[in-house]
């Protein structure tokens, strides 16, 4: 099967993220498809820039074929990502035709965090006679509209609703990485049984060929357990959209026990917290620098316990499925999970403590607890948090999942 995955952000391990299109098309390429990406040359996500070679640039990365179309570049979420997108979508309208004609696709994936790129991709299919599938990662207009605040008449707003009323009438099927969200698509045109669920994914093959942290933070991690210190860790963005400034209140809170906090990662938002935790006179939290991906393994075994934090919003009500999730349970620690939404893994698997988002107390309740337990307790949680993960998440099974759908 010939398939066309459309994905405006995705990436590789070459590039960096967005991770899941390149998992997803290497299963698929074990498995006898044959699959192209076609994606921006600019993402605020990757770390390393695709090498262009004019508007349309080709690259073959572990056997699958990446299309790169150039697009401008841009920092932030203002008017110059959105010219990213139009220009994107522009050059998807200019080049679908010959697209369509060379790879002859069975399959067209519009699979981008906007549902702009679903209109050339109908055009892509119709002309190649394939199947269409949209994938949704998350609920555009409504995110920006939830959590951004910008108003529904917006008319890039009305825009994008127009585009995912479309994409959900038009479309084959629609998989979805959210497992409530189909009462919203139904109540915007979708038919219920073009439905499928597909969450995010762990790649096993990464874990097994995981190599050692960066030595300052070996000497750091080893510095704090000598010194007895029971460690909860955050590994990831720094960005308030993930709770971290709560996480950090939480730290007074726990001042009077051997316990540090150790953050890892970057992020807009990495600066504001660490003026937070100095303004606090939190000396037990502990910031570090990002470690390579493939140290990521490495890094969360050293923990006792992992944190993970969301903000309180009505929009969770279609469920999450974090990647940063998905490597906690992997790691097989215990997890906090503060969180409120439509589904709860952690409390599913039972790997960990699951509390209300935004309250310092509640971490603070969560982390005594943790240390009442057993050391075997902690160990049984973390052991339920991988099980889980590896029978509902690996991409071995998620990409034969997905498969099955474009039959």
């Amino acid at each position: 099967m010939n398939i066309l995955l459309i994905n405006h952000y995705a990436g590789s391990v070459k590039h960096g993220m967005e991770y899941r299109p390149y998992y997803m098309a290497r299963k698929w390429t074990e498995l006898g498809h044959k699959v192209t990406i076609v994606a921006a040359s600019h993402s605020h996500l990757r770390t390393q820039a695709p090498r262009l070679d004019g508007p349309i640039t080709r690259e073959v990365v572990d056997g699958i074929t990446y299309i790169w179309l150039k697009t401008p570049g841009y920092e932030g979420n203002g008017a110059k990502r959105v010219l990213n997108m139009f220009a994107f979508v522009s050059k998807l309208l200019q080049y679908g035709s010959r697209l369509s004609s060379q790879l002859k696709p069975h399959v067209v994936i519009a699979s981008s965090t906007y549902p702009l790129d679903v209109i050339p991709a109908k055009k892509i299919a119709d002309k190649a006679g394939a199947k269409l599938m949209f994938e949704v990662h998350d609920l555009w207009p409504l995110t920006p509209i939830e959590l951004g605040g910008i108003s529904p008449k917006h008319p890039f707003m009305m825009l994008l609703q127009w585009a995912e009323n479309y994409a959900y009438r038009v479309s084959d099927k629609v998989v979805s990485m959210l497992p409530k969200a189909d009462s919203h698509m139904v109540a915007h045109g979708m038919l219920p049984d073009k439905f499928s669920y597909v969450p995010n994914g762990i790649n096993t093959e990464e874990w097994d060929a995981a190599e050692k942290i960066p030595e300052d933070h070996n000497t750091m991690l080893k510095q704090l357990r000598a010194d007895g210190n029971f460690i909860i860790g955050y590994v990831g963005s720094h960005g308030l959209a993930n709770a971290l400034d709560y996480f950090i209140q939480a730290a007074p809170l726990l001042r009077t026990l051997p316990v540090k906090l150790v953050m890892v990662g970057k992020g807009p938002d990495k600066a504001k917290l660490q003026e937070l935790a100095e303004k606090l006179g939190a000396d037990n939290v502990i910031f570090l620098p990002p470690v390579p991906k493939k140290s990521v393994p490495q890094l969360l075994s050293r923990m006792d316990a992992l944190y993970i934090g969301f903000k309180r919003t009505a929009l969770y009500r279609f469920g999450v499925s974090p990647n940063k999730l998905m490597d906690y349970m992997m790691a097989g620690k215990p997890i906090i999970n503060a969180l409120e939404a439509g589904n709860d893994p952690v409390k599913e698997s039972g790997g960990g403590i699951s509390i209300p988002p935004e309250d310092p107390a509640a971490i603070e309740r969560a982390v005594r607890q943790l240390l009442d337990l057993s050391e075997y307790e902690r160990r049984k949680l973390g052991q339920q948090a991988k099980k889980y993960v590896l029978q509902r998440h690996d991409y071995n099974v998620l990409a034969k999942k997905f498969a099955d759908l474009m039959g």
